[in-house]
């Protein structure tokens, strides 16, 4: 029996879709509407129900690369004699999506810098910096709230990213490629899901967007089992 990849990723999308557009009627606001404070428990609420969607657009993402071929940029010489200028419109850029699962580095981490302590005084590398030391940040205000901005933005990363799956398959591809020619030279991670179990999946699903991700997962692990590039 051949799975129909097309339909898989379209009954996906457009349920990953709805779910998008209910926490966007959550936080109150439209997409272009600009978010303050909210309240702690309505930040988390959303939360719960965005990281499991986030990662299920991960893996249908990966879904929707299955037979891509990555386009080649093509480049194009700047006239001589001509400088190139900025247009910019002072709007701020729309968030991109996260593609790769969050994850700590395969290398492990800097060694932290020892000093030998001798009649109460410290001797350190010779190569040490010395950290500027940072600006003290006013505390938050004790209301109750969190600021709402980088979630609007995260809301706005996986709308946009459901509206173009072939863009987003394209930017996938390119950040493999890219990971891929990293990878010659150190360990890195060249996969943008975790291996094992989606994440934020209970035993007992406490959202629909659960059973949902489990799905955009089991497809993601088939269409990487037939990807032959």
């Amino acid at each position: 029996m051949t799975m129909d990849w097309p339909g898989a990723i379209g009954r996906n999308r457009d349920a990953l879709l709805r779910i998008v557009m209910s926490l966007f009627a959550m936080l109150g606001l439209a997409e272009t509407s600009a978010s303050e404070r909210i309240p702690r428990a309505l930040h988390r609420a959303i939360l719960r129900i965005l990281r499991p969607a986030e990662a299920a657009v991960r893996r249908l993402i990966v879904v929707a690369a299955l037979g891509v071929v990555l386009k080649p940029r093509v480049s194009r010489p700047m006239p001589k004699g001509k400088k190139i200028v900025s247009k910019g419109t002072g709007k701020a850029r729309r968030p991109l999506f996260r593609l790769e699962d969050v994850r700590p580095p395969m290398v492990p981490g800097r060694t932290p810098v020892k000093y030998r302590k001798t009649l109460g005084i410290h001797f350190y590398p010779y190569n040490t910096l010395i950290q500027p030391i940072a600006p003290v940040k006013p505390a938050p205000p004790q209301d109750s709230k969190v600021n709402g901005a980088r979630l609007q933005r995260r809301l706005q990363a996986i709308r946009d990213a459901l509206g173009n799956l072939p863009r987003e398959a394209q930017r996938l591809l390119r950040w493999k490629a890219k990971r891929e020619k990293i990878y010659e030279t150190r360990l890195i991670y060249t996969n943008p899901i975790r291996p094992g179990p989606p994440p934020c999946v209970h035993e007992r699903p406490r959202h629909e967007v659960e059973e949902i991700l489990r799905e955009c997962h089991w497809l993601a692990w088939e269409a990487r089992g037939l990807d032959t590039s």
